[in-house]
């Protein structure tokens, strides 16, 4: 039996010209998280990522915290991580496009903000059902298949502790796949995953479980509260 930790990345930079970087809060949630298990002995037996800028920053943060001297390394016994594609986040912007091909002004009030998610939301329904074809993007079953072929190279090849740092539609979609639900179930998780938060699976050979799902026990504090984000 092991225990597979899905990490989301840390803040990255929402209704920037380039999202995929961690803000300077980003970086401290992740070197937090580190820390956090650090201070409880937890290490890795193997560390798989997405490819994206954010995944390998907050893996880079996550390592300072646990206090590894090179960011490559895993652990003593794990090696350099572990790059998967099919951890990859969809293109939010392309979702939206598929059902709203006019150009959005920047979310920069709550307003747009929600203007922006409304359509998040109905872009990925008709994605996911097969109705629409996001430019550039996988198929949803494509999409699953990246997914689950990482869970499924957890259990054929770890046992113990694994680390996966990903983003929230990925970790929202292992969530749905295991538990069986709906598309628009595995939606509404992805839109309410927090930066940094941790999600745990129990594995064997045969199948994984959820122990946990979007959860900040590093934040867990009155003096971060303020580090609690979404975007």
């Amino acid at each position: 039996m092991g225990t597979l930790y899905l990490v989301r990345h840390g803040q990255a930079s929402f209704g920037a010209q380039d999202y995929d970087n961690l803000s300077e809060l980003g970086q401290k949630q992740s070197v937090r998280l580190g820390e956090y298990w650090r201070e409880r002995g937890l290490t890795f037996d193997a560390v798989i990522t997405g490819t994206l800028r954010r995944h390998a920053q907050t893996w880079a943060g996550i390592a300072e915290g646990l206090g590894l001297a090179n960011p490559q390394q895993a652990a003593s016994t794990a090696g350099a991580p572990l790059l998967w594609p099919g951890l990859n986040e969809y293109d939010s912007e392309a979702v939206i496009a598929a059902i709203h091909p006019h150009k959005l002004e920047k979310p920069d009030t709550p307003e747009l903000y929600r203007h922006h998610f409304r359509l998040l939301r109905d872009g990925l329904t008709q994605w996911m059902n097969g109705v629409v074809s996001p430019k550039g993007m996988p198929t949803y079953p494509e999409f699953l298949a990246g997914v689950t072929g990482a869970l499924a190279h957890v259990r054929k090849h770890h046992e113990g502790n694994v680390l996966i740092v990903s983003s929230g539609g990925p970790i929202a979609t292992a969530v749905g796949h295991v538990l069986g639900t709906t598309p628009e179930t595995i939606i509404e998780l992805n839109l309410r995953i927090r930066n940094s938060a941790v999600t745990e699976f129990a594995f064997n050979p045969k199948r994984h479980t959820l122990q946990t799902y979007n959860t900040l026990p590093h934040l867990d504090r009155p003096d971060l509260a303020s580090w609690v984000t979404y975007a």
